[in-house]
């Protein structure tokens, strides 16, 4: 497998407290820095696409992966979720934190299939 691309986002969920769309928002940042079509650049099919997904915030367990994998039209994706990202507190001390969700996300393909 070789890695071919990566890139990085972040996205918030400003008053719901939302883990899941402040993860969301983190992919699509990322997603819109990238107008790079690899899959036609090496002749492979868009499903060969590895996408590895790198996602930090502070309760990862409040992260559904399901709600994730709907920003992918094709490929593989994994999804690994960590403690990352930030809460931010409102200034009164009630509702909930602003969500900070930061995301890393790498395109492989197998090469070695394309001989």
């Amino acid at each position: 497998m070789q890695r071919m691309l990566t890139e990085f986002g972040m996205g918030t969920s400003l008053r719901r407290g939302d883990y899941t769309e402040a993860a969301k928002r983190a992919l699509q940042n990322a997603l819109w820095h990238n107008s790079i079509n690899l899959a036609e650049l090496f002749d492979f099919p868009k499903d060969a696409m590895q996408i590895t997904v790198d996602v930090a915030v502070q309760q990862p367990e409040k992260v559904d992966i399901s709600g994730l994998a709907e920003v992918f039209p094709y490929g593989q994706t994994t999804f690994n979720v960590q403690k990352g990202g930030l809460d931010v507190v409102r200034p009164e001390g009630t509702g909930n934190p602003t969500i900070i969700a930061n995301v890393a996300l790498s395109v492989a393909f197998d090469m070695e299939r394309a001989e």
